[in-house]
């Protein structure tokens, strides 16, 4: 009898243990980053956002997020494997450094608070500072600026940059790439080679 008891003590703890190890997914508003591009993009839709398009295993959404109206964002997969794996969001372009690095320092303040420290910084202009907003704008729109962070999670990665499209649009971006899909996608493409 003590030893069928001793059993299912160490089978409820084992067992116990392995749930409390079981790996988890990187969230991006409060859903994890995992399942198929359809039921990725339903998630996000009951969230709030509205679908606009799906090109390349790419579903592009539109919505508020942290704060910000009118975000764009990507959520991809790799087609061959339909599984969601990295989400990116755009935040509303700027026209002038000191709104566009407001966003980014704001932004980097509440991921610090979340997530911790970044665990990489690199907050410069490839030439010599700029001194006026001008300037430091240009030097954004000629691809002379690196303004980025990254934290890494046991989860996965978030980077959070300072971004441009050409010379018209500046905007701060964000990226949560998930580490249990992005192996499974990194084993795929290992097949492949």
């Amino acid at each position: 009898m003590k030893l069928k008891a001793t059993l299912i003590i160490l089978v409820f703890s084992y067992v116990s243990f392995a749930q409390s190890q079981k790996k988890e997914h990187l969230t991006f508003k409060g859903v994890p980053i995992d399942g198929t591009l359809a039921q990725y993009v339903l998630k996000m839709k009951q969230g709030g956002f509205v679908h606009t398009s799906t090109q390349n295993g790419v579903a592009f959404l539109k919505g508020d997020f942290a704060g910000y109206k009118n975000c764009h964002v990507g959520v991809s997969t790799l087609k061959a494997r339909d599984l969601v794996h990295k989400i990116a969001v755009v935040f509303p372009p700027r026209e002038t450094w000191s709104t566009l690095s407001g966003n980014y320092f704001e932004l980097k303040e509440m991921l610090n608070e979340k997530y911790g420290k970044p665990s990489e910084v690199v907050e410069k202009f490839d030439n010599a500072s700029p001194d006026d907003d001008h300037s430091k704008m240009y030097e954004v729109e000629f691809d002379r600026c690196k303004y980025y962070s990254t934290w890494k999670t046991d989860k996965g990665d978030i980077q959070l940059a300072i971004d441009h499209d050409g010379i018209t649009r500046c905007f701060v971006r964000l990226l949560y790439f998930d580490k249990i899909n992005g192996d499974v996608i990194r084993a795929k493409a290992k097949d492949d080679l």
